[in-house]
């Protein structure tokens, strides 16, 4: 379709609900809302006029349809209405509709394309931003998804308001998105608004937007996390995979080796771990992702790192922490299980970093691990250095792939503080008792996960996760804070 397409709101209707499926939820409008100063005339003429040139009695369409065969409430811009800017009577239309959505348990796809608040009817229509954010705050209260797809452009206050709010929000590769409209900001400051800002793929970069998606793809990205959020809600089995872990699970590593082999590249890594698995990506770009997972028909919310991103010098940083919060968030908020992936040689050190909060983050996302009420899982997959691990490690049950390791520093780090040298990297690595096996003698891991080889230790992690949340696990935020014990030597 290409960057930038400017689809009607019918055309991508067309492109993403089951042929023959749609039901619209809208009536007509008989009166529309008057202007600020009650003057009508004028703008009775734009909005006739709005009518013929969209074919839409408004600058949003709602209703319901299939995508991929499961069922969803879809609220629509259209942009041929006065730029699909929002009034009083589109506000109502979208406030009734989410309301309905959620009095039907029904997940709520929104679309909008627009420049923000409808100027001719000023403030009345401005908080009506207000009333749908108090709308998708109830709908999201009650346990149910809210997917956003922010369309070229969308700005002002529906980007401030619903546009923002998604569980999961994607966006149309080179697409206008922003708070302030590049026009109105030349205008007031005299020069234009600088190029790259206000752009899908800058807003994917910043983790503002969690992926870019060509409208053609849009319907298969939706209908796979359909898919998987209704089999969440779908009893789960009585059983499930029997584990292929050793019950002692203590396994002797040698603890530089194990540092060097989580180091080589062609390593299996998250994305392996996922391919595994019925897996539908949510983010699917940087350092860190979030993905939904099937784990023995227990579907859960899976936030790890990517091993191919950071060998290639993409750190995590805040923003990446500030994500991992937000898909944390995501899955309380749906009662998704958390199963996290730790594999990461350290967080982003640099002045951009330390000037964007990143201790603060490491903290709020351990906080949001601590707190979250639904059962957690940490996988310690590879390496695990510094506050980017710490940040993913609280858990009810922890898993380690046998060479797995978490330390304060990586060795080298360790070693040039103590010696001042990297000389003694492998030492430190043995003396500070790094590697899993020791962690799980100290009550750190709970399960420890050996195999020869890639497959059938990611398989054997995932066979842990899925018994453990097939028994139904209380969440329990007291575990999730265990510190080492003392060796008893």
């Amino acid at each position: 379709m290409g960057e930038r397409a400017r689809l009607s709101a019918v055309e991508l209707r067309g492109m993403i609900v089951d042929d023959g499926s749609w039901e619209s939820w809208d009536t007509a409008i008989v009166r529309p809302a008057v202007t600020s100063d009650g003057d009508d005339h004028a703008y009775a003429d734009d909005l006739a006029r709005a009518r013929e040139r969209s074919d839409s009695d408004e600058s949003v369409i709602t209703g319901t349809g299939l995508v991929g065969g499961h069922r969803a409430a879809i609220v629509l811009s259209e942009f041929g209405f006065l730029g699909g800017s929002i009034g009083r009577d589109a506000g109502a239309r979208i406030v009734e509709a989410i309301g309905r959505a959620t009095r039907e348990r029904m997940p709520l796809i929104a679309l909008p394309a627009s420049g923000g608040t409808r100027m001719q009817e000023g403030t009345a229509a401005f908080l009506q931003m207000v009333a749908i954010t108090g709308a998708v705050t109830v709908h999201k209260a009650a346990g149910l998804p809210y997917l956003v797809y922010l369309r070229h452009p969308t700005t002002g206050g529906v980007f401030a308001s619903w546009g923002s709010l998604g569980h999961v929000t994607w966006a149309q590769p080179g697409a206008l998105v922003g708070f302030l409209g590049p026009r109105v900001y030349e205008g007031l400051h005299g020069k234009p608004f600088p190029d790259g800002v206000q752009t899908a793929e800058n807003l994917v970069r910043t983790t503002v937007v969690d992926d870019v998606v060509e409208p053609a793809e849009l319907a298969g990205r939706l209908s796979s996390v359909l898919r998987l959020l209704a089999l969440h809600d779908a009893p789960a089995p009585n059983e499930s995979p029997e584990a292929t872990v050793p019950d002692d699970g203590t396994p002797a590593h040698d603890a530089w080796a194990s540092v060097l082999a989580t180091r080589e590249r062609g390593r299996a890594g998250l994305a392996e771990f996922l391919a595994q698995g019925d897996s539908a990506a949510l983010s699917d770009a940087g350092p860190l992702r979030f993905s939904l997972s099937s784990f023995g028909g227990n579907v859960a919310m899976v936030v790890g790192y990517d091993r191919v991103s950071q060998q290639n010098g993409e750190l995590p940083g805040p923003r990446h922490l500030r994500e991992a919060r937000r898909a944390i968030m995501a899955a309380g908020d749906l009662g998704l299980p958390v199963v996290t992936v730790i594999d990461t040689p350290g967080a982003e050190l640099s002045v951009v970093a330390e000037e964007g909060g990143l201790a603060a983050q490491i903290a709020r996302c351990t906080v949001e691990l601590i707190t979250v009420g639904v059962p957690t899982v940490s996988v310690m997959l590879g390496q695990g250095a510094g506050g980017a691990a710490l940040a993913l490690f609280p858990a009810d049950l922890r898993v380690a792939r046998a060479d797995a390791w978490l330390s304060p520093l990586p060795p080298e780090g360790a070693s040039l503080i103590v010696y001042r040298d990297l000389d003694h990297a492998d030492e430190m690595s043995s003396r500070q008792g790094i590697l899993a096996g020791r962690l799980a003698a100290q009550g750190m891991v709970d399960v420890i996960v050996d195999a020869e080889s890639d497959d059938a230790a990611l398989a054997g992690i995932r066979d842990v996760v899925a018994r453990h949340l097939a028994s139904s696990p209380v969440p329990d935020p007291q575990a999730r804070t265990r510190v080492p014990v003392a060796d008893a030597r």
